[in-house]
């Protein structure tokens, strides 16, 4: 003979399962939401800013721009790249020739500081040297250009070169200058380059001999420079000069 507790058991049982299956049912047939998709913090609108116009470049990130969004403007547009020239606002060609750490030894021990040779021109016919010392580079090159302007000289030319050979001397240095033909170009080393470009020289020969030292080099080439003597036309050249 059956048991009427365990029948009301089993029924609380079939009865419990068919419910928990119909609910599975009814969670299975439910249509499913789409998934929402996350919008990025850097395109989501925030209140009170307008939204970007189409075609408009994007905003600023935190995030560190790319090498070639850097070179294009806010419209995207690609930045002019500029290159540094040595002719300055003033109109005048500045050049750093040599840059020397120099050291003094004083009671309290050794100071160390920078000595720069600047040379300054026009770059027709006036040019000049200087050189400046101090305890950072830039200030001692500022003082090399002030004394470079203070020490400018004119230099006979003819043309784009020399008026004639000369040799150039300071101490153990040695410059030997010769004029060029037209196309020949500056044939000479970075400091003698230095003067003839300051100079407007645009040919010219040059040979340095013994000493290489840059102060001792642009000393004998102004040496040099500076007794050149200014080209004259032939009186016999022009037939109204001539005696009848």
């Amino acid at each position: 003979m059956k048991d009427p507790k365990k029948n009301e058991e089993e029924e609380e049982k079939v009865v419990k399962n068919a419910a928990q299956a119909e609910q599975i049912l009814e969670e299975e047939l439910a249509p499913v939401p789409a998934p929402e998709e996350p919008v990025a913090a850097a395109e989501a609108p925030s209140a009170g800013v307008p939204a970007p116009a189409p075609g408009a470049a994007p905003a600023a990130t935190g995030g560190a721009p790319h090498r070639d969004q850097r070179r294009r403007g806010p419209k995207g547009e690609r930045r002019p790249s500029f290159k540094k020239s040595s002719l300055t606002d003033s109109g005048l060609i500045e050049k750093v020739v040599a840059i020397n750490r120099v050291a003094k030894t004083t009671k309290g021990g050794t100071r160390l500081a920078f000595s720069a040779l600047v040379v300054v021109g026009d770059g027709k016919g006036k040019v000049g040297y200087g050189l400046g010392k101090a305890g950072e580079v830039a200030t001692a090159i500022k003082k090399g250009l002030n004394a470079a302007k203070k020490g400018m000289i004119v230099i006979p030319r003819k043309g784009t070169t020399i008026t004639h050979e000369i040799l150039g001397q300071c101490g153990s240095a040695a410059v030997l200058l010769k004029p060029a033909s037209e196309g020949t170009g500056v044939i000479a080393a970075g400091a003698v380059r230095a003067v003839c470009d300051g100079a407007g020289i645009s040919n010219i020969l040059t040979k340095c001999h013994r000493s290489n030292n840059p102060i001792n080099v642009v000393k004998a080439t102004f040496d040099g420079l500076s007794r050149l003597k200014v080209a004259r036309e032939n009186q016999y050249a022009n037939p109204s000069n001539t005696i009848a």
